[in-house]
């Protein structure tokens, strides 16, 4: 039986709902109406946990898109779950894309002939090429590319590695890098995002972002990137085939000289890794983007943040743009969260109490 305590608050608690409601709109209303009863139903449905199906999944991630409020409705599970539920639904919707479209190539190639490759890289100081050359003396039709598939992973030499560690260090004020990485958006389509970050201060010079990334649009941004005489020495890019040779001689006639990665050697472009790397865990990873203009802003909010309020560890713990440390500056002053990047991240300054 309820107490008089309990009937009153409940009482309250209702004409709140009551009032809020009346603040509401009729869209807002039936939308709220959709997500509690939906609730209501998988919570009815049985099982310690409640279980979702796609028709669930796909119902939150159009929620999360198109009302505001969604957040302050979703009671059985957190807010992170609806992003997950989005980055798989894209990777099913990929997947069976391949599948459809999958074409019929050449057969795999026999085990002999895949230990044979491994053994000759593992006897002989060769590459491809010579490995190849000897297998056609062999009888053998294979093609190089075959060969090089089938080659295992040597580790870098130490004397290489030390080397280009050093030129990266002595030269890093004059050194930047450009790359790729891609990011899934809310309509299951790929956007190419395409950035140039500088060494010296980890400063991100330029980005932008693409669904048909070409070598002109490539010219284009890093024209964008260094107006007027503002080129580096150096410019580091892997081999992605949108770094054409239109892009190469572009980066000749700025005065830069190109440095092209080995393949499958991200290490030796690093700081461009590590930046993507921090831009998913910060950011990316925490929402489900809507398109091209979405993600373009979201991500020049974060460099901001990057540049002018992020310590990194590479600098000594110090921001690209400096910081400057402001001591508590009275003992009645409290430390106050300032927000970033929508709310994802903060800064913290001293400021006069209340």
């Amino acid at each position: 039986m309820l107490t008089f305590p309990r009937l009153f608050v409940a009482f309250i608690s209702i004409l709140v709902g009551a009032v809020r409601a009346l603040g509401k709109s009729r869209a807002d209303l039936v939308l709220e109406n959709i997500a509690l009863r939906r609730q209501v139903q998988v919570l009815l449905s049985g099982g310690a946990r409640p279980r979702f199906d796609d028709v669930d999944r796909g119902l939150w991630v159009a929620f999360r898109e198109a009302w505001p409020g969604w957040v302050e409705r979703l009671l059985i599970v957190c807010p992170e779950t609806v992003v997950r539920w989005h980055r798989e639904r894209f990777r099913r919707y990929w997947t069976r894309l391949s599948n459809e479209n999958r074409r019929p190539g050449r057969p795999p190639i026999d085990l002999e002939l895949r230990r044979l490759i491994r053994r000759m890289a593992r006897e002989n100081p060769w590459g491809v090429p010579r490995v190849h050359g000897e297998l056609l003396k062999l009888g053998f039709v294979v093609s190089e590319a075959t060969v090089s598939r089938y080659m295992p992973r040597r580790q870098p030499d130490p004397d290489r590695l030390q080397r280009w560690m050093t030129f990266l260090r002595n030269h890093k004020d004059g050194i930047a890098a450009m790359d790729f990485f891609t990011v899934p958006t809310v309509g299951l389509r790929v956007l190419y995002c395409f950035f140039v970050i500088e060494h010296g201060r980890r400063r991100v010079l330029h980005f932008n972002a693409t669904y048909n990334p070409t070598s002109a649009w490539v010219i284009q941004q890093l024209r964008e990137a260094f107006p007027f005489d503002t080129a580096p020495r150096h410019l580091i890019f892997d081999r992605d085939a949108t770094f054409s040779a239109a892009v190469v001689g572009f980066v000749l006639s700025m005065g830069t000289k190109p440095c092209r990665t080995a393949p499958r050697s991200p290490w030796q472009n690093g700081l461009a890794e590590r930046w993507i790397g921090s831009c998913r865990r910060d950011l990316l990873d925490r929402v489900v983007p809507l398109g091209r203009g979405h993600v373009v802003r979201l991500v020049r909010e974060y460099i901001a943040y990057h540049h002018t309020d992020r310590t990194h560890l590479g600098l000594s713990k110090e921001t690209p743009d400096g910081r400057p440390v402001t001591p508590r500056p009275f003992e009645s002053a409290r430390v106050v969260g300032l927000s970033r990047v929508g709310g994802l991240h903060h800064k913290y300054e001293w400021r006069e109490a209340a």
